[in-house]
């Protein structure tokens, strides 16, 4: 699968350099190394930049939950994916179907119809072959979302949302299975190493290489192609505060460190296009105490997505969101902005004991900031919520609460009445003592703004949508695919399918320019 002779060692007419790499990936999470991956599965000599040590390596892949939303037809595509799933397993389970309409309309739904409809098509397009060419050619490993994404209903365990399967061990096993996969295919994996600027021919602007900084000095590194997937500038707090507005500088940071807009840099300096919404980006509940950027060891298990259950209530007791417009996938990622804007920058997640069974693993981690009481007001004084505004908002809430059947696997259409804002899905009352309350302020995932790309090759464009030769780009640094708000899963699958674009295209390039072609 993976030639042993890379292009650069071919008889080569046009080439006037010697070259290190025929593709030079910038970055190591998920879609950087799906683009390695899938270059060096055309032949092409690769060599992978990251900026981290080793032992932080990873991207904001490591600390995702490694889940990826694709089209499916039923439980034998699934079965294709996780062959291992037993008979009994296949019997107790309700997967149903997530046709490809149904995605293209989530994804387009939940940005306000803003999504780029080439993205949109490409992804569509390649989220199925993607996830069967990562589990039969890479070795990675699915399994069902049992803990997330399934409720028992009627006997059954019955996934919902259109978000069924992760990558064994979430984030940090998916960044692990795809390490692994490029040190077996021999591709050259650099740590340490940042590239800080893009080699630019000065007569045809074609890009040819990297210039990089590593503990040992400068250097640069030629190459035929160059792939941008080094993430967003959701680390950077000067670019926050100018792109996102005042208070972003106050956002916890849910990945790594290392993504402060580097790659996005290179490629405007380099002609590149912008794209996107740069003023937004993916921001969820994330718990209060949680460390300025990504714990390792915690990996996502600070964020808080079982809201849709309970209330959400600021210092004063008052609600602010919509708790259960729809469900979890569709809403998360932008209900961090608003908890951002609320005093202090914090909020509150208030269950009763008929939620509390039903809340995700991550409510039972050791490090979670969380209190229970005996009393809406004993809870109010313990969490530092103002007690009369917190008792004013459940009396509320609870006297607009009607009769109705309550299922958490769909929108169950069980509403509140007459109360502003509403709560249009799962309004139980909070009736059933003790209860818990969790705090929460703002975790900034990714951002949204990045520049354009030609779907299908990944080929990032100029300003005149002509494409920079030997540019090519993936992952989180992309713009126009999101837009205010994020439907689950559907980062990592993006971030794949245009990293396998990207390195194929890539290394058909780097083969062109091996035989003299342009």
């Amino acid at each position: 699968m993976y030639p042993q002779r890379g292009l650069a060692h071919q008889p080569s007419k046009g080439a006037h350099v010697a070259r290190d790499a025929d593709v030079v990936v910038v970055g190591a999470g998920n879609a950087a190394l799906c683009a390695a991956l899938a270059a060096r599965e055309a032949g092409a000599r690769t060599v992978v930049l990251e900026k981290a040590a080793r032992e932080e390596r990873g991207g904001n892949t490591y600390f995702s939950g490694g889940a990826f939303r694709f089209p499916y037809s039923g439980i034998e595509d699934i079965a294709r994916l996780i062959p291992d799933l037993s008979a009994r397993e296949r019997a107790e389970i309700d997967v149903g179907r997530y046709p490809v309409e149904a995605m293209r309309s989530d994804l387009v739904r939940v940005t306000g119809g803003r999504a780029d409809p080439g993205l949109v098509d490409a992804l569509l397009d390649g989220a199925w072959p993607t996830m069967t060419w990562m589990r039969e050619s890479l070795g990675v490993r699915w399994v069902l979302l049992y803990g997330r994404q399934a409720y028992r209903v009627g006997g059954l365990l019955r996934f919902w949302g259109g978000l069924i399967a992760e990558a064994v061990g979430g984030g940090a096993g998916l960044s692990d299975a795809l390490f692994s996969a490029c040190e077996a295919a021999g591709i050259d994996i650099r740590y340490d190493t940042k590239a800080i600027s893009l080699l630019v021919d000065e007569r045809t602007g074609a890009v040819r290489g990297v210039r990089t900084a590593d503990p040992d000095g400068r250097r640069d590194l030629p190459s035929a192609s160059v792939i941008l997937a080094s993430g967003g500038f959701e680390a950077n707090t000067e670019m926050r505060a100018r792109y996102l507005g005042p208070g972003w500088e106050t956002a916890k940071v849910r990945g790594t460190r290392h993504n402060v807009g580097d790659g996005l840099r290179m490629a405007l300096e380099a002609g590149a296009q912008s794209a996107g919404q740069w003023s937004g980006a993916h921001a969820v509940a994330w718990d209060l105490n949680a460390p300025p950027t990504g714990n390792r060891r915690i990996g996502d298990l600070y964020q808080k997505h079982s809201y849709p259950l309970g209330l959400i209530v600021n210092q004063r007791g008052d609600r602010f969101v919509d708790e259960g417009a729809d469900l979890r996938n569709y809403t998360y990622a932008m209900y961090g902005r608003e908890i951002l804007h609320q005093p202090g920058g914090v909020a509150f997640q208030i269950f009763d004991q008929q939620a509390v069974p039903l809340l995700r693993d991550e409510y039972r981690i050791r490090e979670v900031t969380r209190e229970e009481a005996r009393s809406v007001g004993e809870l109010a004084e313990r969490l530092g919520i103002d007690r009369n505004g917190l008792e004013r908002t459940v009396a509320s809430f609870n006297a607009a609460c009607r009769p109705g059947e309550f299922n958490p696997a769909e929108r169950d259409g069980l509403r509140t009445h007459g109360l502003e804002p509403p709560k249009s899905n799962w309004a139980l009352p909070l009736v059933e003592a003790p209860f818990v309350g969790f705090a929460v302020t703002c975790g900034i995932t990714f951002t949204f703004g990045g520049i354009r790309i030609e779907p299908g090759t990944a080929s990032v464009l100029d300003t005149e949508d002509r494409p920079i030769p030997g540019l090519f780009a993936a992952g989180e640094l992309v713009g126009g695919l999101f837009h205010d708000n994020y439907a689950g899963g559907s980062g990592l699958m993006a971030g794949a399918v245009f990293g396998r674009a990207a390195g194929t295209a890539a290394a058909a390039a780097a083969r062109r320019i091996a035989v003299g072609r342009p």
